[in-house]
């Protein structure tokens, strides 16, 4: 399947978006217009330390690409000014030799287009009579990836290539990595979003027979907000655990927390993020469940 160019999208990266923006390292945004789902938003491109060095010159890099970019960088531009910390994470684990370099891909969501985006399915629950979620691996494969590879020297094959995301983030960064297999190596699932469309994800999730090599997946037991709820969000989480591990996921390549009253939020997901990185892309070959 052929890439989509972006003629118009030739405007120079901007390291801030905002006067108060805090960002450790180099993070550049992009204006992205997008012909498959028919919108501009920002993609925020953060890179390594030493990427612009002499002697890096040629070396490429393995990639991470995050949904709800907005959310990961910048306490200015993330929901209720709760960010995942992503930069400073990924900046020490790198520099303390836990994970090696790699550029982290922020695509920002679609704001009050985001639920149709994220979601696949036609759902009661969040009412979504024309969802647009069938789409997004399209957008993240033809338009997204060649864009990204195009301007920064990214490391190509599932092996260096990671998806992920939290909530409905990550219920599409999980549709993606099935309706898509062996294009993403890595898969990063916090709380996902099993719920939607009475639960078919995970009967979707039964066909697939090649799962990526490395997936952390992730959840509190207080997310659902009343007991009952609570309980349901983990034995989802645990269904999905079952079905990944049915179709021969050894446990060095499957890592699952269940963090006790951890809740449905940014800084539950910033806590976890130097754990899902170091299983994800360092040299960790220990996996377990929660």
């Amino acid at each position: 399947m052929e890439e989509i160019t972006h003629p118009a999208v030739e405007s120079r990266a901007e390291n801030a978006v905002a006067e108060n923006s805090r960002v450790t390292g180099d993070l550049r945004v992009h204006e992205f217009p997008s012909q498959v789902l028919r919108n501009t938003r920002r993609l925020r491109v953060w890179l390594p330390p030493g990427y612009e060095a002499p002697i890096n010159q040629a070396r490429q890099y393995p990639v991470l690409y995050l949904n709800d970019g907005q959310n990961l960088f910048d306490s200015a531009t993330a929901f209720h000014g709760i960010e995942w910390r992503v930069d400073d994470t990924a900046d020490q684990l790198i520099r303390q030799g836990s994970i090696p370099p790699l550029i982290v891909v922020g695509i920002d969501h679609a704001q009050s287009d985001r639920i149709k985006e994220y979601v696949p399915y036609r759902s009661l629950n969040p009412a979504i009579p024309f969802p647009q979620g069938k789409h997004y691996p399209v957008f993240l494969v033809r338009e997204v990836m060649p864009f990204v590879g195009a301007r920064y020297r990214i490391a190509r094959g599932p092996e260096n290539t990671g998806l992920g995301g939290s909530s409905l983030g990550a219920l599409i960064a999980l549709y993606a990595a099935v309706a898509r297999p062996g294009v993403f190596g890595r898969l990063l699932l916090e709380s996902p979003s099993l719920y939607v469309s009475q639960r078919r994800i995970l009967r979707r999730s039964q066909t697939l027979r090649c799962w990526p090599e490395k997936i952390f997946l992730a959840v509190g037991t207080r997310e659902g907000g009343q007991e009952d709820r609570n309980r349901q969000v983990v034995e989802d989480v645990r269904t999905l655990e079952e079905i990944i591990r049915r179709e021969g996921s050894a446990e060095t390549r499957l890592l699952v927390m269940i963090e006790e009253g951890a809740t449905h939020s940014e800084n539950a997901w910033a806590k976890r993020l130097p754990q899902a990185l170091e299983f994800l892309f360092g040299n960790n070959d220990e996996g377990q469940a929660g």
